[in-house]
């Protein structure tokens, strides 16, 4: 079965459950079982992120109306 015929089923089965405490259950498990996408980046993503914030903070950057004029 592939990804997309499990979700479905899943789906499908989620949708004929009429008992409410379960319903709660499986919202909690799939909320807490939510990737943050953060961890899903490489070092160097998170570290090139980091500089980026940084020079943010140091006001450090070019506006995008700049960017367009440089590129126009």
């Amino acid at each position: 079965m592939n990804l997309e015929t499990s979700k479905i089923t899943l789906v499908k089965m989620i949708l004929n459950i009429e008992n409410e405490k379960l319903i709660e259950r499986i919202t909690k498990f799939i909320s807490n079982e939510s990737v943050d996408f953060w961890d899903e980046l490489t070092v160097d993503e998170q570290e090139e992120i980091a500089l980026g914030l940084k020079q943010l903070d140091n006001d450090e950057y070019i506006s995008f109306e700049e960017v367009l004029k440089k590129i126009s």
